[in-house]
């Protein structure tokens, strides 16, 4: 697996609802999801990039549309193909809990340098998942295609709004993924005679090993905690939970240590 967050990310975190984050404790897996399927309409779309500017001597007699049309074609096959598993730099953002979790979801921290030796099993055109720092802009500032000089494939897979700021996401992707890999269809997509191929899910197993702390949201149900506890001390001997609860002294959460 490529990192480009290679010692500065050791350890990354998923924020997930509570149905969500006890099958990953169960199932030890982290789900990729098609990044057409994600929840923001300009997340890796290929109009993040200018192909207007065709220069002259790329035309060879062709209208200037054409080879912008033909240039810019593999980038929307890319964003049809990538497969992205989202994690964050932090486990304590108030918008994150507030979003996927309602405050009554887990937030799991994984050590990344353990689970690399899982995830580079995964087999794709990228051969195992890539990491891809976001970044976050305020302004559409698209770069030119013709002109510029920069990997334009991770600029489409790594640029977002500055809105998704808090999210401060370090995301994996990962191209055209075998079929031989661990995969699911979403139910509501399961009983249908053809099915898209984009609504698959991958979900590569790593070990109990890189699971390194379980966060508890501050309103999980006392049966789902008690149940998330049960299967994060499973886990492995030294994984570390925690109970989050409101700071009464500013607008932030503080991580309680469960015995």
């Amino acid at each position: 697996m490529v990192e480009m967050a290679k010692g500065k990310y050791k350890y990354l975190y998923k924020y997930l609802d509570i149905n969500g984050g006890l099958l990953m404790l169960k199932y030890h897996n982290l789900q990729f999801t098609n990044a057409t399927r994600m929840n923001d309409p300009f997340d890796c779309h290929p109009a993040l990039i200018d192909f207007s500017n065709v220069p002259k001597e790329k035309c060879h007699g062709w209208p200037p549309e054409d080879i912008s049309m033909i240039e810019s074609n593999p980038y929307e096959r890319d964003r049809d193909n990538a497969w992205i598993c989202s994690l964050s730099k932090v486990y304590d953002s108030l918008l994150m809990w507030s979003y996927y979790n309602n405050h009554k979801g887990i937030c799991i921290g994984l050590n990344m340098e353990k689970a690399e030796k899982y995830l580079s099993r995964m087999i794709g055109t990228t051969i195992g998942p890539v990491t891809l720092e976001v970044q976050y802009k305020d302004i559409i500032n698209k770069p030119d295609y013709f002109r510029d000089h920069q990997f334009f494939l991770h600029y489409q897979l790594g640029t977002k709004a500055i809105e998704w700021a808090h999210e401060k996401e370090i995301r994996l992707y990962m191209l055209s993924p075998s079929p031989i890999n661990p995969y699911y269809v979403p139910k509501e997509f399961a009983n249908k005679k053809s099915i898209d191929y984009k609504e698959i899910r991958y979900i590569p197993q790593i070990g109990g090993e890189c699971f390194e702390s379980v966060y508890l949201g501050v309103n999980i149900d006392d049966e789902k905690k008690e149940l998330a506890i049960a299967l994060a001390k499973g886990i492995n001997q030294v994984v570390k939970i925690y109970h989050m609860e409101v700071d009464p002294n500013a607008f932030k959460l503080i991580p309680k240590l469960i015995s």
